[in-house]
């Protein structure tokens, strides 16, 4: 039980929430609940203790309050606030947020530059609706996609899948 969820949940979430990000520029609200209703069987699964866990929750509850300042600013979208949020609190008091953290910034800045550079190449008549609204101006930046690539990047060589595996 233990390793089908460990390889299932925390995986399906990023993908879903990268994919969705990027067809229709939302992420599902769901998606981050079932992500955070799922940590605490996993924690208690592997062992962690009382104050471990409450230690991840705190964690996360500081990067929810932390990016719900930034979508309130206008600086993110309130899916990507929810989604790092979630993901800090399975990564807990550990360098694997910070990890998460700083791969998102640089997927997210690679994602930008590569969107930004086709806008200026391919004009929004391509014929697939996902594409051609990523190519108007308007649109944002489906950074879910740079989250949940680095949420699997460091989830990867985490100790969940130790857990899951070994």
């Amino acid at each position: 039980m233990t390793t089908a969820l460990l390889l299932t949940v925390f995986p399906f979430a990023m993908i879903f929430s990268a994919m969705t990000d990027l067809l229709e520029m939302k992420i599902e609200n769901w998606a981050m609940v079932v992500l955070a209703l799922a940590f605490l069987p996993a924690a208690f699964l592997v062992g962690l203790s009382w104050q471990v866990l409450g230690l991840h929750i705190l964690v996360g509850f500081m990067c929810l309050s932390a990016t719900f300042g930034m979508f309130a600013a206008g600086w993110m979208g309130g899916g990507d606030a929810k989604l790092i949020a979630a993901t800090a609190l399975w990564f807990g008091p550990s360098m694997m947020v910070v990890e998460y953290l700083l791969m998102g910034a640089l997927f997210g800045g690679v994602l930008t530059l590569l969107i930004l550079t086709l806008r200026g190449k391919l004009l929004p008549a391509t014929g697939f609706a996902f594409v051609d609204r990523l190519m108007e101006q308007k649109t944002g930046i489906p950074y879910g996609v740079a989250l949940g690539v680095a949420g699997l990047y460091v989830y990867s060589h985490s100790f969940w899948m130790t857990a899951a595996v070994g």
